[in-house]
């Protein structure tokens, strides 16, 4: 996604109702984001699909690493060595591969 650009990225919505399905399609070619204005203050931003997606996935794992952060720093954490010990069982002497 290509920064915000105020000269060229922000729309009253009464010109973006009128021109619509331009608009779409200029945020398609270019990727950048539109900021839609009411009242000369922003309403909304219209972000490409993918640009969402890969705003929303950045957002998911962000809070993934702070829950993890977060039981680090709460002691709710088992070291690595205790979760192999419990789920490997010792090979027997003399049993075939």
């Amino acid at each position: 996604m290509r920064p915000l650009r105020l000269s060229e990225d922000v729309v009253p919505v009464s010109a973006f109702k009128t021109q619509a399905k331009a608009w779409i399609e200029r945020l398609a070619a270019t990727g950048a984001p539109l900021v839609i204005t009411q009242n000369g203050r922003p309403a909304g931003v219209l972000l490409s699909p993918a640009a969402f997606d890969a705003l929303t996935e950045r957002a998911r794992f962000v809070a993934a690493v702070d829950e993890g952060l977060a039981d680090v720093a709460a002691g709710r954490v088992v070291p690595h060595a205790r979760i192999v010990a419990r789920f490997v069982t010792p090979r027997r002497k003399g049993r075939a591969r």
